[in-house]
């Protein structure tokens, strides 16, 4: 009884909680939800028919780009959640930056849809490490709270453990585009004892830009023995 009766005490406090500070979009402020119907109806849905199946450029149709047909990147195919513009930024923001891990895993939940078809084709799911740094100062990697996401919904094994980044790189946003390639090479590892040898990855990320970061932390698992690694990535620059 004691245990119901603080259940139910919590329960009471939660709804009055919300009814005198009801959650709100951190896109629009709209009251009731952290992301509103009309944001999400918003948010522009990476459509692959339209796309580079690699790295998900825009074509309007579905051929390789000139760069993925010279195999430049190291994954071989990629699935991307939103275009990173107009709300979903603020959202994305709010995930990275202002700790809001609830709007990252509800961006996860929609666009994770995605890949609900492919359950059971991926041995491990594995996020994009962040820096030892990095998750000091942020307290989180935002790529394992999409992933957490991603393995609820295809039933898939997260490992977080495998991959691992080394330190000393820059952040990748205050780097020109040739900058950024030459700072992420050699930056993952994969940690002693571990194998993935024949395994089939889904690799997760939550930014796709110019693709430096995924494409080396894919080359890192292939050359550690991979059979294939697939990007999913929450959201991908115009």
């Amino acid at each position: 009884m004691e245990g119901g009766s603080t259940s139910t005490v919590l329960s009471l406090f939660n709804c009055a909680l919300a009814l005198f500070y009801p959650e709100s979009c951190v896109v629009c402020g709209a009251d009731g939800s952290i992301l509103c119907s009309r944001c999400i109806d918003d948010l522009r849905t990476v459509k692959e028919t339209e796309v580079c199946p690699v790295c998900g450029r825009w074509l309007g149709r579905r051929i390789p780009c000139a760069a993925c047909s010279a195999a430049e990147m190291g994954f071989s195919r990629g699935i991307y959640g939103f275009y990173y513009e107009r709300g979903l930024r603020d959202a994305v923001h709010a995930f990275k930056f202002r700790g809001r891990k609830d709007v990252g895993r509800r961006l996860a939940r929609l666009a994770g849809e995605k890949v609900r078809p492919l359950r059971g084709a991926f041995d491990r799911i594995v996020p994009v490490p962040v820096s030892g740094r990095r998750l000091s100062e942020r307290g989180f990697n935002q790529s394992y709270i999409i992933s957490e996401e991603i393995s609820s919904i295809t039933g898939g094994t997260l490992d977080h453990r495998t991959l691992v980044k080394r330190g000393g790189t820059r952040d990748q946003f205050t780097l020109s585009r040739r900058e950024r390639r030459r700072n992420v090479r050699g930056a993952f590892h994969v940690r002693d004892g571990s194998s993935i040898e024949g395994e089939r990855v889904l690799l997760v990320d939550d930014l796709f830009t110019t693709g430096y970061t995924a494409s080396e932390a894919a080359r890192t698992l292939k050359a550690a023995g991979s059979a294939d690694v697939t990007l999913f990535a929450l959201a991908r620059t115009p």
